[in-house]
């Protein structure tokens, strides 16, 4: 796929205006005693600095947009942009001025005041109604900020939002940054040319959520690991007894995971569930040493959901244990985004892996559908012309 797709690496961007969409949907401290919050995981935006980098480089006039939290379309104190900014500057080293608003005339004379290399961060796209729902107004004011449309936020890439999906549609320049290289790169190869046996390690609590993408991984994979609530499901089906006190299985689950089982079965697939935990929060050792068997000789992994209650340490030994036997594996080892991302951080030893992504939800549509909106957007050729800056 992105052969077809134009990068930043392929733009001329010396004095442009350029609109970046990246992904900077990170968590926030509480306020302090004077009422600022601060990032307290930068994953994202470290992932982003070297496409921001190389776009100041290029002699860009920088225009980053992104949301923050869920404020349904209002301008809320706790979803703004603010220590976004601060963090980004001290990140770059340089000053990052952040706009009052995301659209506007106030913020088109902003832009064309910027000197080159320099960086304006809006303020958050999610305040308008009209980003979610993909207005094509709102799209239309969006497009006027830049000459050039590069988008880095691969853990958005499959929402039809206005900044994401809109914009492109009609951007007379688009391309994608350095990060959603990275993540087709590693994605394209573990689903298209994995080194066998594959295998696939699946927690997180729901199996509806995940019925479709588990039905995709057993067309390509050799088996498949599954702790963490969603294991449940799998127990009703086998007839396991569920720990009092864990949670239960809703009946959409339980029916998903009969489905998965009877086509596992079929396709000769092991899928190991666990043989012991932790009060049902945690995966135990039995259930670690059953799944390191499985694993042993695995030419690619690819670990989405953490195996228990990670957050707290009681429960989060299990992951944590097969974080560490998968570490000193040689296969390929791909993490799908999200809680697993920080599970795998807060277990020290996420530098062993070859790939942390940056999207939860949008890796599992890819595993799929094979494609994302976002980024599928940016091989289209151009529907409508849009004013932009000068």
């Amino acid at each position: 796929m992105s052969q077809l797709i134009r990068s930043i690496r392929d733009l001329d961007l010396a004095g442009k205006a350029v609109f970046m969409r990246l992904d900077f949907n990170v968590p926030l401290s509480e306020p302090d005693a004077e009422g600022h919050r601060q990032v307290t995981d930068d994953s994202r935006i470290t992932e982003a600095l070297p496409t921001i980098r190389m776009a100041l480089e290029k002699g860009a006039r920088l225009v980053i947009g992104s949301h923050l939290g869920r404020p349904d379309g209002k301008r809320t104190p706790e979803s703004s942009m603010e220590p976004v900014a601060h963090h980004l500057a001290t990140l770059l080293n340089q000053e990052v001025t952040l706009a009052d608003d995301c659209v506007g005339d106030g913020i088109e004379m902003m832009i064309r005041s910027l000197k080159n290399g320099s960086v304006l961060l809006l303020q958050n796209l999610r305040w308008y109604k009209g980003e979610e729902e993909n207005d094509p107004e709102f799209a239309r004011q969006l497009a006027r900020l830049g000459e050039v449309y590069i988008t880095d936020a691969f853990g958005t890439a499959h929402r039809k939002h206005a900044s994401t999906y809109g914009v492109p549609q009609i951007a007379q320049q688009k391309a994608m940054g350095l990060l959603i290289e990275k993540e087709l790169k590693f994605l394209s190869r573990m689903l298209n040319e994995p080194k066998k046996p594959f295998y696939a390690v699946l927690g997180g609590s729901k199996v509806t959520d995940k019925i479709k993408t588990i039905e995709s991984l057993m067309l390509k994979v050799n088996g498949i690991c599954i702790g963490g609530a969603m294991a449940h499901a799998f127990w009703a089906v086998q007839g396991d007894t569920i720990p009092e006190g864990a949670k239960q299985p809703k009946p959409a689950d339980v029916e998903a995971a009969r489905v998965i089982l009877k086509e596992a079965q079929k396709r000769e697939i092991p899928i190991l569930t666990p043989a012991d935990t932790n009060q049902g929060f945690d995966i135990g050792p039995k259930t670690v040493e059953r799944f390191s068997k499985l694993l042993q000789d695995a030419g690619t992994i690819f670990w989405n959901g953490p195996l228990g209650w990670f957050e707290k340490p009681e429960y989060a030994k299990g992951t944590f244990a097969l974080a560490e036997f998968v570490a000193g594996l040689p296969a390929m080892k791909v993490v799908g985004g999200g809680d697993t991302v920080s599970a795998i951080k807060q277990s020290g030893f996420a530098d062993k892996f070859d790939h942390l992504s940056t999207g939860g939800g949008a890796v599992l549509e890819y595993i799929e559908l094979g494609s994302l909106p976002g980024i599928d957007i940016l091989k289209s050729i151009r529907q409508a012309q849009s004013p932009v800056l000068q």
